[in-house]
C-alpha cells in the first residue's frame, strides 16, 4: 500500500501477487491488485475541466476487464469465507468489491451498474459495522455511499427513485469519510483523497478540500495525483506561487506507467501555464 500510494502502484503488483500466491483464498492480495491497476487507470483517465483535474471522460477501456475480475475475485473469496464463518472483516471485503466495481462503473458512465454496486457496497458496510462499530475502514465505505447518493443530479435522483435505492446524507457522509481518513487501514488513503476531491467538485470548499488533502503530499511527495490535486487547490485560493511548486514536482515526479506518465506531464504544463 505504502508504494500504491507513494505513486509507484507498478511496484506494488508483485507484492500483491506473492500475497496471493501465499493466502490464494484470502481477499487481500488481491484487493491491493486492483487498488494498484486503480490508480493507473484513474490516472491515464484524468483531464481538466471547469479547472479542476478528474476522470471527466466516459467510456470502456481495455484495461477494465481485469480490474472487474479482480474485484469479483474479491467479492468471491470473501463471501467463501462468510459461507464458513460470519466475520466484520469479510463483509468490509464484500463491501469493498463491490465498491471498486462501482468507480470503474462510473468511470464508464454505467448508472445502474454503479447504484447497483453502490447499494451492494452499502448493505455489506452496514452489516460489518454491526458486528465489529469500530470499523473505520466500512465507516469510511458508508461515508462515500452517503455523500454520493446526497449529491446526484437530478436525473440519476430518479433513477434512484425507480431502483429503490436507499437515500443518503452528506454531512454524514463526510463526518464519516473523516473518520475513515483517520482510522482505516485499507481505505484511509482513498478516504481522504476523495473527501478532498469532492469537497473541491461538489460543493467549491476550497480550503477545507486543502486541509483535507495536505497530509496526501506530506506523507507521499512523489505521488503526482495528489501533487495535482493539492496543486489546483492552492491555484482556486489564488496562492500561485504554492501551486506552480506543487505542479513542477508533479511534472517531476517519476512515473513507471507509460499512460499515466504522459497525462501527469500534459496536466501539469496546462495547469502551470494557467497561472500565467
Amino acid at each position: 500500500m505504502a508504494d500504491i500510494y507513494a505513486g509507484e502502484p507498478d511496484a506494488a503488483i508483485p507484492i500483491a501477487r506473492a500475497i496471493q500466491e501465499s493466502r490464494p483464498d484470502h481477499p487481500l492480495g488481491y484487493l491491493l491488485e486492483a487498488e494498484a491497476d486503480w490508480w493507473n487507470i484513474y490516472c491515464a483517465a484524468c483531464q481538466i475541466k471547469w479547472g479542476m483535474i478528474d476522470d471527466w471522460s466516459h467510456g470502456k477501456r481495455p484495461s477494465h476487464d481485469a480490474y472487474l475480475k479482480l474485484a469479483d475475485k474479491i467479492i468471491a473469496l470473501a463471501k467463501a469465507q462468510l459461507a464458513q464463518s460470519e466475520t466484520a472483516e469479510m463483509h468490509l471485503y464484500v463491501g469493498l468489491g463491490y465498491a471498486m466495481k462501482a468507480r470503474v462503473y462510473d468511470e464508464r458512465d454505467e448508472r445502474r451498474n454503479v447504484a447497483r454496486s453502490g447499494v451492494a457496497a452499502r448493505t455489506e458496510f452496514l452489516r460489518a459495522l454491526q458486528l465489529d462499530p469500530d470499523l473505520a475502514d466500512a465507516t469510511a465505505g458508508l461515508g462515500f455511499y452517503n455523500y454520493y447518493v446526497d449529491t446526484l443530479s437530478p436525473v440519476v435522483k430518479i433513477l434512484r427513485f425507480f431502483m429503490g435505492i436507499p437515500g443518503g446524507n452528506k454531512e454524514t457522509g463526510i463526518r464519516q469519510m473523516k473518520e475513515g481518513a483517520q482510522n482505516g487501514v485499507l481505505f484511509a488513503v482513498d478516504a481522504r483523497y476523495y473527501l478532498a476531491k469532492n469537497l473541491r467538485t461538489f460543493d467549491l470548499k476550497y480550503a477545507d478540500a486543502l486541509e483535507i488533502a495536505q497530509p496526501l503530499v506530506e506523507r507521499y511527495p512523489r505521488n503526482p495525483i495528489f501533487l495535482l490535486l493539492v496543486g489546483n487547490l492552492n491555484a482556486e485560493l489564488g496562492r500561485k506561487d504554492q501551486a506552480a511548486n506543487y505542479f513542477n514536482a508533479a511534472l517531476n515526479a517519476p512515473v513507471a506507467d507509460e499512460d499515466c506518465a504522459a497525462r501527469v506531464k500534459e496536466l501539469a504544463n496546462a495547469f502551470l501555464h494557467s497561472l500565467n
